[in-house]
C-alpha cells in the first residue's frame, strides 16, 4: 500500500507485527481453553502467555524454506516458547488462526471506518444547517429543473452515510466470526468449548457452522458495503465537481494560500481532491467482484480465496479509511457560493416556475395538455432568448398571453413566482433527517 493514500491507524492494523500478535493472542487464547478442559498442562498454557514472542524476519525465513505461513510462525514461537510449545496449536488447522485472525482485523478495521463516517456525518450536518434555506436551482438530466436548498443537497448526503453506517455496523457484526473447528470442520480433534472461549477473548460470536472456513458469503457481504460507502463518496465528490465547474462555481474545494492548480496554468483551481475521492471509489469497488467470487471454494475449503484476502483486505479498508477522513475534511473546508447560486437560479428568467403556472392553469378550469402546451409555448420562447430583459421574462410573456390571462389575472401569475413556495417543507424535511 502506498503512504500517499493511507493513515498510519489503518496501515497499522495490516503490518505483519499486527498480524503476528493476534495469531499469538489466537494461540494462547486456545491454549488457556485447553488447559481448563484438562487435554493439556496449564503450566504450558502459562509457559506460552508468558514467553511466546516471534520477529517478522525470522519468521519470514523459516517460511523460505517451509514454504507456509503458520507454520513458519509456531516454529518461531516454540524458539522462545521452548518444550511447552508442543502443545500450542492442538487439533487445529491453519484455517483456525488465519480466518480468525482476520475476522479480528476487518472488526477493528470497521471500528476505524465508523469512526471515519461519525466525522462525515458531523461535517454534513453542520454546513446542511449553515446553508439550510440557501436556494439553489435544481437540476435532472443536468439541466434547470425547481428551486432547491443547498441545505437540502447535504441532508441528503447525511442520510445516504447515516444509511452507511448502519449497513457497515450490520457488516461488522456479520464479519467478527471465530472458528476453531479443526480440518474440515467437524471438532473431531479441538472441543468446541475452545472454539467458545477464543470467541469470547477475542471480541466475536462463534462461527456456527464452518467447513474449515468460515463461509465467504460473510466476507462478500463485507466488501459490498464498503462498496456501497465508497460510491457514496463518489457521488458526493461527483456533485461537488459539478459544482465547482468554471459556468457554475457555486462551491469550491478550499484552495489554501500558495497552493497551486496547474502546471502550465497560473489562473486554475482545481478540483482535485473530489476527483480523487472518485478514483478511491473505484479501487474501493474493485475489491467487491473477487469477494463475490471467494464465496464457491471447493468441497470443505481451498486457498484460492486466500490470495484475493491478502490483496483486498488491506487495501479496501486502507483506500476507504482515507477517503472518508479526506471527504470530511473536504466538507468541513468547503466554499460555498449563495451568491452565484442566485444568479444561476434567475439565468433562465423564471422558467423554474412552469409546472406552477401549469397547475395554476388546470385548477382555473383548462385541461393539463392545453395548459401544458401554452405554458411550454412560452416557455420555449424564453430558452432560445435567456433575457437580459425583464421584457423577456417567463412572467411578462405569460401576462401578455390571452390564453393565460383568460383563466389567471395578474396577481395569480405573481403567485406562481413567489420561490418561497418551493421551500415550504424544508423545515419538515430536515426534522426527518435530524431527528
Amino acid at each position: 500500500m502506498i503512504p500517499r493514500y493511507a493513515r498510519p491507524e489503518m496501515t497499522a492494523l495490516w503490518a505483519p507485527e499486527s498480524r503476528f500478535a493476534i495469531w499469538l493472542d489466537i494461540e494462547a487464547a486456545a491454549m488457556d481453553a485447553m488447559a481448563e478442559l484438562g487435554t493439556i498442562p496449564k503450566s504450558a498454557a502459562e509457559a506460552y502467555r508468558a514467553k511466546g514472542a516471534f520477529e517478522v524476519e525470522r519468521i519470514d525465513a523459516i517460511e523460505r524454506e517451509v514454504k507456509h505461513d503458520v507454520i513458519a510462525f509456531l516454529t518461531n514461537v516454540a524458539e522462545h516458547v521452548g518444550e511447552d510449545a508442543r502443545f500450542a496449536h492442538q487439533g487445529m488447522t491453519s484455517s483456525d488462526v488465519l480466518d480468525t485472525c482476520l475476522a479480528v482485523q476487518l472488526a477493528r478495521a470497521s471500528d476505524l471506518l465508523l469512526a471515519g463516517i461519525d466525522r462525515v456525518l458531523a461535517a454534513l450536518k453542520k454546513r446542511a444547517l449553515e446553508f439550510k434555506m440557501t436556494p439553489r436551482i435544481g437540476r435532472s438530466h443536468g439541466i434547470h429543473a425547481e428551486p432547491t436548498t443547498f441545505g437540502l443537497m447535504l441532508a441528503g448526503a447525511y442520510a445516504e452515510f447515516t444509511r452507511n453506517r448502519e449497513r457497515l455496523v450490520a457488516a461488522r457484526k456479520e464479519i467478527a466470526t471465530c472458528a476453531i473447528s479443526g480440518p474440515v470442520g467437524t471438532f473431531a480433534t479441538v472441543d468446541p468449548r475452545v472454539e467458545a472461549h477464543v470467541a469470547k477473548t477475542l471480541g466475536l460470536a462463534v462461527e456456527p457452522i464452518s467447513t474449515q472456513v468460515i463461509p465467504r458469503d460473510r466476507h462478500a457481504a463485507y466488501f459490498a458495503a464498503l462498496g456501497v460507502i465508497a460510491s457514496s463518496i463518489e457521488r458526493i465528490s461527483t456533485e461537488i465537481r459539478h459544482l465547482q465547474r468554471t459556468e457554475v462555481l457555486e462551491a469550491e474545494e478550499f484552495f489554501s494560500e500558495g497552493q497551486k492548480g496547474s502546471s502550465a496554468m497560473p489562473h486554475k483551481r482545481n478540483p482535485v481532491l473530489t476527483e480523487n475521492l472518485c478514483g478511491l471509489a473505484r479501487l474501493v469497488r474493485s475489491a467487491v467482484t473477487p469477494a463475490m467470487e471467494n464465496v464457491a471454494l471447493w468441497h470443505e475449503r481451498d486457498i484460492s480465496h486466500s490470495s484475493v484476502e491478502r490483496g483486498i483486505g488491506p487495501d479496501a479498508t486502507i483506500h476507504l479509511d482515507f477517503a472518508l477522513h479526506r471527504l470530511a475534511d473536504l466538507i468541513e473546508k468547503l466554499v460555498v457560493y449563495p451568491e452565484n447560486m442566485a444568479r444561476n437560479l434567475a439565468l433562465l428568467g423564471g422558467l423554474h416556475n412552469s409546472q406552477r403556472v401549469m397547475l395554476a392553469l388546470t385548477q382555473a378550469g383548462m385541461a393539463r395538455e392545453d395548459a401544458y402546451r401554452i405554458v411550454q409555448r412560452n416557455a420555449m420562447a424564453v430558452w432560445k432568448s435567456p433575457p437580459p430583459r425583464a421584457a423577456d421574462s417567463l412572467i411578462s410573456r405569460l401576462k401578455a398571453d390571452a390564453d393565460v390571462t383568460s383563466k389567471l389575472d395578474a396577481a395569480a401569475i405573481d403567485a406562481c413566482f413567489d420561490d418561497a413556495h418551493h421551500f415550504r417543507n424544508v423545515d419538515a424535511i430536515f426534522a426527518r433527517v435530524f431527528t
